[in-house]
């Protein structure tokens, strides 16, 4: 769990400078930065989509995981646990949508990409926090110019965050058998392709529910089992 919690730490504190500098920038500056983000974040996502040549497992497994998410409201449970938070944090803010935006936009890029999925699978099968010390170094970046833009909402991402890959840690070995690296290859791109539907997202160019599409990122390892298991 070293490596999890690294991650965490260097999200709060990656925020907490985030929100001392953002008392200085104006609302016009804040715009345009998370516009330079959300490009940013389809470009990382794009990138993480085109590895996988196995088109039609990325392609199920992203349909077959929209309607379990839908099933489950997945992105509505987030939703309600940001304005759960701020209200306890923050009860007088004005902006409630703020927190809430912030802390799933936060959770869902922190969550979804393959590092926080293959570190954490490292981080319990071998101990090995390498991918997650260098993905605590990106969050920790990434956190000072969401929470400059976002606000508080982004810090308590560390939860969702901590817990997501504490989980996925702690149930590494029961997975191991599976992940060869096709089936990561495949999960990789499925998270690609859902980073990209976030950084649409903040643009305001789409309205994803991006949360109930997380399922998906799962299903290669649930196509690559049953393959392996009639085989």
């Amino acid at each position: 769990m070293l490596g999890t919690i690294v991650n965490t730490l260097a999200i709060i504190a990656g925020s907490l400078l985030g929100l001392l500098f953002s008392r200085g920038i104006a609302e016009n500056y804040k715009e345009i930065i998370l516009s330079g983000v959300g490009l940013s974040v389809i470009l990382i996502g794009m990138k993480g989509a085109l590895v996988s040549n196995d088109l039609m497992v990325v392609i199920f497994s992203v349909v077959i995981g929209a309607l379990l998410g839908e099933g489950l409201k997945i992105e509505e449970k987030l939703q309600k646990v940001g304005v759960f938070l701020e209200s306890k944090v923050a009860a007088k803010s004005s902006d409630r949508r703020s927190f809430a935006r912030g802390f799933v936009t936060a959770s869902l890029v922190f969550c979804v990409g393959s590092m926080a999925i293959v570190g954490s699978l490292e981080s319990g099968l071998t101990g090995n926090h390498q991918t997650l010390f260098a993905k605590s170094v990106l969050d920790g970046v990434t956190s000072v110019i969401f929470a400059s833009t976002m606000g508080l909402g982004v810090m308590f991402s560390s939860i969702a965050v901590f817990i997501y890959q504490g989980i996925i840690t702690v149930t590494a070995g029961f997975m191991k058998n599976f992940l060869v690296p096709e089936t990561i290859t495949q999960m990789t791109s499925v998270g690609g392709l859902l980073i990209m539907a976030i950084g649409f997202n903040m643009l305001k160019i789409t309205t994803i529910r991006v949360g109930n599409l997380l399922p998906a990122i799962f299903l290669p390892l649930a196509y690559f089992a049953l393959r392996h298991w009639f085989s």
